[in-house]
Order: structure tokens, then sequence, then C-alpha cells
């Protein structure tokens, strides 16, 4: 189990590979050991240099400190790892969780906000989350000032997983220690970046997927337009699931992302029994989570889709199904050459499973 939680590391850790790419060489390569021994190769294939794989003893250290912490790492897949997360196409492969596991064999809600929230804002999303944790219902934030501070206060008693954009035992912002330790203690904090890293904005979005996707639903609370907020709804909306917004006064500011998203569709939630309405559909979806494959060889082996695949590619992203579909090679085929081309440094990944070629 540690051999394989090393070479889980080591991979993931290892630049130019991340989550879609690492997804992608585990369903090729079945184990973390094969497709480590199989990055040389088809990076060379795909024309580029080969990425300097991270070493088994950055790896240990990495595990080490881990264990230090008295924190624990979720596999994806694998475990308790969040079961609706797994559906992400960019689902993180490792988390690294401190606190109660159980609570991710319950269903789980999103409620997210203005980090200067109004105080009626605050004292409405703390009594909503202690509503929803009186269902039985998990209540999911990012630990960021305002709403989600409110969020896990409100919900510290039943149930709440909190999301850092850094390290597990990054404090941030440094007011929310005690309540992020709080958390340790009666509810979950999960991390995707190694232990010690510091947030930076472009942490944020990835952080904010993963509370989305672990979620049956998002609800907002306050938002101004083009805030994060709106940004973790996007990412819910892009993965299925509900969408709902608090409504508020037009002219405070930070209600306007609301209203926009209840006037885009959003369900228009008032209270715990709204949001319980909402987000039924998934209740038995929570404990399914989805199998992963190998691709079969003879999908790969029998045909080298790169040159096709490389002709097909320009600046501007393209889907991946419209790839195989243009180039009439097997999926499996398609998805090698866009391995290849991947850890050679020469494809970019974006949002909706599309690909594009990095210029030269």
């Amino acid at each position: 189990m540690i051999e394989d939680l090393v070479d889980r590391v080591r991979l993931l850790r290892t630049p130019g590979i991340g989550p879609v790419t690492y997804r992608q060489l585990i369903m090729r390569f079945g184990t973390p050991a094969a497709a480590l021994a199989a990055v040389p190769d088809l990076a060379r294939r795909g024309g580029g240099r080969t990425p300097a794989l991270r070493t088994r003893e950055d790896a240990e250290r990495e595990i080490a400190r881990v264990e230090k912490l008295g924190a624990k790492w979720l596999a994806l897949g694998q475990g308790l790892y969040p079961r609706l997360l797994c559906e992400l196409e960019d689902a993180p492969p490792l988390l690294i969780a401190k606190g109660d596991l159980n609570l991710l064999d319950r269903q789980a809600v999103a409620i997210v906000g203005a980090r200067n929230a109004s105080a009626a804002a605050c004292r409405f999303a703390r009594g909503l989350a202690h509503d929803l944790g009186q269902h039985e219902l998990v209540v999911v934030s990012g630990l960021a000032r305002g709403i989600d501070s409110a969020v896990h206060d409100g919900a510290l008693a039943t149930g709440t997983v909190g999301v850092v954009a850094g390290g597990i035992d990054i404090f941030y912002p440094p007011e929310n220690e005690q309540r992020q330790s709080a958390l340790y203690e009666r509810g979950l904090v999960l991390a995707e970046m190694p232990p010690g890293t510091e947030p930076r904005a472009r942490h944020f979005p990835y952080r904010n997927r993963i509370i989305a996707g672990m979620s049956s639903g998002t609800v907002v609370v306050e938002a101004a337009p083009r805030s994060g907020s709106l940004i973790t709804a996007r990412l819910a909306a892009e993965a299925g699931r509900e969408v709902m917004a608090v409504p508020g006064s037009p002219l405070d500011p930070r209600a306007q992302g609301c209203n926009q998203l209840i006037r885009d569709g959003a369900t228009l939630v008032q209270n715990a029994a709204d949001v319980i309405e909402a987000i039924r559909p998934f209740e038995s979806s929570v404990r399914s989570a989805p199998e992963a494959y190998v691709v079969p060889a003879e999908e790969v082996n029998g045909h080298d889709a790169l040159g096709l695949v490389e002709e097909l590619l320009g600046p501007s992203p393209v889907p991946v199904d419209e790839i195989i579909r243009l180039s009439g090679a097997p999926s499996g085929a398609v998805q090698m050459a866009l391995l290849e081309l991947d850890l050679a440094g020469r494809l970019d990944r974006h949002a909706g499973n599309r690909v594009s070629l990095r210029p030269a």
C-alpha cells in the first residue's frame, strides 16, 4: 500500500502532469508504477523533453509530513474519496484530509458567498447551515472570511467540511486559525496542495471545483458579479449539480450576483426546505462511485494516431470527441496521442474536455 502511495505522489507531483493527464495515464496503464515507467517514452514519442519525474525521496518526505500532521490521504476512486467528486474529469487524484472522514459518507451541500458579506447574510448563512445539518446533511465551504466562516460555525456541531486552497497546515486567512483547528477536531478539512503550500490566486478556482464537485448542490448567499462564488456556481452547473441562490436587495452590489443567477435559472431558496427539495434527485448517487478502467491495448497499439491528431489540432480549443470523430481513429488511440503530446509539453487542456496545440 505504501509503495502504491509513493508512486501516486511521484506521478502527481511530476511537473506537467495534472489531474486529467494523471487520470488518462492510470486508465491506460492500470497502476501508478506502470504509468511512471511509461512517461519518458510517451514524452519522447510526443516530440518533447522528458518530464523530470518526482523522486522517490521527495514523495516519501511529503508522505511523512502528512502523517506527522495527523492527516490522511484519499485516492481517487478508493475508500472514502468523495463519491460525487469522482465524476469530474479533473477530479484531484489525491486529497489530503484531516478530521472526521466519516463525514464523506454523507450527502453534502455547498454554501458559498462574499468575503465582505453583510451581517444579515452571515446570519442567514449560519442559520441555513445549522438547519441543513439537522437533516443529516454535511455542509461544505471554503474556510474564507464572511459567508464561509458563518457556514462552518453554523454546521460545526452537525458536520461541516472546509476545503482550503493551500496546504492542509496553512491557515488562510490567518484569523481563521481557530476555526480551522476546530474543523480538525469536530469537522473535516480537505486540501489538494502539498503541506506548506501558501495559497495563491490560481489555487482558488481549483479549490472551488472541489467544493462544487463533492456536493449535490451549491447555494450562493451573497456574491458580486465576477466573484469567486459565481465561479463555484458555474462549476457546479457544469458538473450537472443543482445551483441555488438567495435573493437580495437590488440596491446592494453584493446581491447582484445572486439575483443574476436566479434570473439565469438558478433555484431561488429561502430556507433549508427549499434546498432539500432541490437536491433530492442526488440522494442515491452519493453512494455510487464510478469504477476506474483500463483502455484495452488493442484500441491503442494497433493504431498510431499521433500524426492525425496533430493535423487536427491548432491554437483554438476543440472537444476531444470532435478529434476522435474527425480522425476516424479508435478512441483509445486518440487519447494515447493526446497523452504523448501532453507529456511532451505540446498540449494545453481546457475546461469542457477541450484541447489545443501549444504554440511552438
